[in-house]
């Protein structure tokens, strides 16, 4: 890092002062009377500069170099992670939560979560969730993380059990660990008490595991009825989001004949490895953030927005 003008530690001129010099300097100092009062705090620089004089520091030469050493630093973790090419960025997430109203792509019923496919937006946005938990591969969560890529996660019991741990670090670094049952069954084939306990001990569980009580809930396979949706309500759930597209290691799938991404929409993929798809955990990120940034979109936290 540049050394801050004036805190180096040579003389003005460059070179050592003498010892006699000093020797010199100081006794000529102690004759010389009492020194002039320090310049009072309030005369200091401030930390963050007001008004113009931030806005002229802004737009200097060293402000302007740490931007292009930025975007450099930034290039060069894509290329290390094999992306075509940078991720665009996602705006600010709202202040609040938008109201959801009835809508293509979102279900509303009075006293029941809303089930929603698309995030009603006109923002270049989309959100990446990744389910079930049984793949917990640790490139995964770097790559995630170095690429500045959020997620939302919907974690099965039974198949994250094994190692907690890993859904803690993903929390960690700020992506959501989500409801997806205890055991990942069909809930629509079974009755509400049933539901019920799948739902609410993931909640327990979660909670216990990660810190937080979940405020989302996917359903297995997608499948649910209004059981599903008042059993879900009774343990605390605000949402409930599926999805439009699906992603794997090799392609990306879509609901709508146009065959493209649009404002708001949800992906769909999974935890799983080598031995279920064509490719890792990375390959799929890579895949996604490919697909999305092609198209002129930006991936955002779905739990900013539901």
């Amino acid at each position: 890092m540049a050394a801050v003008a004036g805190c180096g530690g040579g003389s003005a001129g460059g070179g050592a002062v003498p010892s006699t010099a000093r020797a010199g300097a100081s006794a000529a100092t102690d004759r010389s009377g009492p020194r002039p009062p320090a310049a009072p705090a309030a005369l200091a620089v401030p930390a963050v500069l007001p008004g113009p004089a931030r806005a002229e520091e802004e737009t200097s030469g060293e402000a302007v170099a740490r931007r292009a050493e930025a975007a450099r630093a930034a290039l060069e973790t894509a290329r290390r992670w094999g992306l075509a090419r940078l991720p665009l960025p996602a705006p600010q997430p709202p202040a609040g939560r938008p109201e959801l109203r009835a809508a293509q792509g979102v279900k509303l019923a009075d006293g029941l979560p809303p089930v929603v496919y698309r995030v009603p937006t006109e923002q270049p946005i989309v959100f990446l969730t990744v389910d079930d938990g049984a793949e917990k591969d640790p490139e995964f969560s770097r790559m995630a993380a170095e690429l500045g890529i959020p997620l939302s996660t919907f974690v099965a019991d039974y198949l994250a059990r094994s190692d907690y741990g890993y859904f803690r670090g993903l929390a960690g670094q700020g992506d959501a660990v989500n409801n997806h049952t205890i055991n990942h069954r069909n809930l629509k084939v079974l009755d509400y008490a049933t539901q019920r306990d799948e739902i609410c001990r993931q909640q327990d569980q979660l909670e216990g595991q990660i810190g937080s009580r979940p405020r989302l809930f996917r359903p297995p396979y997608g499948e649910y009825n209004e059981d599903t949706l008042r059993a879900a309500g009774s343990c605390g759930i605000e949402a409930v989001p599926l999805w439009n597209e699906e992603a794997f290691p090799d392609r990306m799938e879509y609901r709508y004949e146009d065959q493209r991404l649009h404002p708001g929409d949800i992906i769909l993929t999974h935890f799983r490895g080598t031995d279920l798809w064509p490719g890792t955990m990375p390959d799929l990120l890579r895949k996604v953030v490919d697909e999305v940034t092609a198209q002129g979109f930006a991936l955002a936290r779905l739990d900013d927005y539901l």
